[in-house]
């Protein structure tokens, strides 16, 4: 279960509204980089953790912290709204052209479709989407997609501390940034809770490798067709970061037949000039005869 308490994680305060700015913002609640994004992953993830208790936990904590991230910026976006009504009038009775910039930058649903306040979208006012959450199970997995997660989101930070004069919003920002920061460092010391990186890559570690094809395990294969020298790279030869193999540099060569498919389903109604024989019965037919009595 959770709990909540009425005062904010950290002060959240506006001198001087933008509702520009709030639209902005709202990349950093419901954009792929956004606080939704991670609240949802790292609790799914600690919904379906299996394993030892203490990744749960830790997984259970950052998650709802997050939430209080969500709480802080939708707090902002309301706040850099406020007074936005009486600039919408004056803009809309003045000059118009077209609806001043299409009201100056702000999100025309601030006002239309919530009152003043943030929604669980992104800059453009696109829906979050819950296909960017990552929850696969497997622990080492979960955690480079946190890191990931957590670099795109500290990167988005850093950009709207940029674009902002107002000394509230840089504060927030700032310390939204350093929490970033902090989980960055939390999910890559999870992977050295976990044995460092011998120990976990490949992920997962516990497919057998004696049933990959081992000869590619470890081979950089460069597709540039005027087959450069080998770069002096550390993915190009040396060995490799689980410590398991050596890495190489091979150029890219068909290894596989070329594609020989079977004629056009004769339910599946392709051209006629495709058809050049095929089964008498197509896989829409047996489709059918197996979902109808």
């Amino acid at each position: 279960m959770f709990y909540h308490d009425k005062k904010l994680q950290y002060e959240v305060r506006v001198e001087k509204p933008n509702p520009a700015f709030a639209k902005l913002l709202q990349q950093a609640i419901g954009g792929i980089e956004g606080e939704i994004r991670v609240c949802l992953q790292y609790l799914f993830q600690a919904w379906g953790s299996r394993g030892p208790n203490k990744y749960r936990d830790m997984l259970l904590d950052t998650g709802t912290e997050e939430i209080s991230h969500i709480e802080m910026l939708s707090t902002a976006v309301a706040l850099n709204l406020e007074g936005a009504t009486t600039e919408l009038k004056d803009k809309i009775v003045g000059e118009n052209a077209i609806v001043g910039s299409i009201l100056g930058g702000m999100d025309p649903r601030h006002v239309l479709s919530s009152g003043l306040a943030a929604m669980a979208v992104d800059a453009n006012g696109v829906p979050f989407n819950g296909s960017w959450v990552v929850g696969s199970g497997n622990i080492a997995a979960d955690m480079y997609a946190n890191v990931m997660a957590e670099s795109t989101g500290r990167v988005l930070a850093t950009r709207l501390w940029q674009l902002t004069d107002d000394p509230g919003m840089k504060d927030m920002l700032a310390f939204l940034i350093a929490r970033d920061s902090m989980h960055q460092n939390q999910w890559l010391a999870v992977l050295e809770d976990l044995g460092g990186l011998n120990v976990n890559l490949p992920i997962p570690n516990t497919f057998p490798e004696s049933e990959q094809v081992n000869e590619f395990a470890y081979a950089f294969v460069s597709t540039n067709i005027e087959k450069p020298e080998p770069p002096n790279a550390r993915w190009a030869s040396g060995p490799s970061i689980d410590g398991k193999g050596e890495f190489k540099y091979v150029y890219a060569q068909p290894m596989g037949q070329e594609p020989k498919l079977a004629p056009p389903d004769p339910q599946g109604f392709a051209q006629a000039q495709q058809m050049t024989g095929g089964a008498d019965k197509g896989i829409l037919e047996n489709i059918k005869d197996t979902i109808l009595p």
